[in-house]
């Protein structure tokens, strides 16, 4: 297949002679264990704080919500995003995972909400208001200090974030994106690394900032260069290298 010119219609166009390098993961992916509570600090959490569920597509917090409480996630994915005035939802961040703290920044300086956040499956959160997450913080140092990271870790991931719209066109993009989630949430088979996380193309292009239409047509040529397969609609990496060649 040739892959020497491609156009897609918000990326230009773009040449495919890659030069081949190795991807550099997401700092969220690269420190993402220094993110996440033990089962000892979990517990903590659930002293202090109330047990909520969300379905798939359900909205936790919006946007201009007053930030009175902070969110750890016990079970599901949870996505971060913001709307444009034209209506077109835009992930900031990556995904949120188990075992990690959400609304934190606008929670610690008082402020309003400046983003959406909605479960992106079935999720299991543990709410605690303001004044019992201070009290937490108090009694237990190791979930503030674990927290401070957190918010260290979201500030650099913003600014890669940036980077990467900036620096890397949609198909290098993409790439990264499923090579990333493979890392994080990737699952051994037979088949290949299965990325055991269900998202639609529309999910996907909000969160490499382009359109449904783009992610259909770029995860059509990963299939036919057999880097990835889709099959009853579980998305496989075949080829790590084949992917890592499109990020440029």
């Amino acid at each position: 297949m040739n892959h020497d010119r491609i156009v897609m219609d918000d990326t230009m166009t773009f040449n495919a002679k890659f030069v081949k390098h190795e991807v550099k993961p997401m700092i969220e992916n690269a420190n993402f264990a220094k993110t996440l509570l033990s089962k000892e600090e979990e517990s903590c959490i659930l002293q202090f704080g109330t047990i909520m569920r969300y379905h798939r597509g359900q909205v936790i917090f919006s946007e201009s919500d007053t930030a009175d409480r902070i969110y750890y996630i016990k079970e599901g994915y949870v996505r971060i995003f913001r709307v444009t005035p034209y209506g077109k939802k835009v992930t900031v961040g990556s995904i949120r995972s188990p075992g990690q703290l959400m609304g934190l920044a606008e929670t610690l300086y008082r402020g309003d909400r400046t983003c959406f956040a909605s479960a992106i499956n079935e999720v299991t959160l543990v709410v605690v208001r303001n004044p019992q997450f201070m009290d937490l913080l108090v009694k237990y140092p190791a979930i503030a200090i674990k927290a401070s990271i957190t918010l260290a870790i979201r500030m650099r991931e913003a600014e890669q974030i940036i980077e990467e719209i900036a620096c890397f066109q949609v198909s290098g993009r993409l790439a990264m994106f499923l090579v990333k989630m493979a890392k994080r949430m990737g699952v051994e088979t037979p088949r290949g690394t299965k990325i055991n996380f269900r998202l639609t193309h529309e999910e996907i292009a909000y969160m490499i900032g382009t359109t449904r239409q783009n992610v259909t047509s770029l995860l059509n040529v990963f299939k036919e260069e057999n880097s990835i397969a889709i099959e009853d609609k579980e998305l496989y990496i075949l080829d790590f290298d084949k992917l890592n060649n499109w990020i440029v």
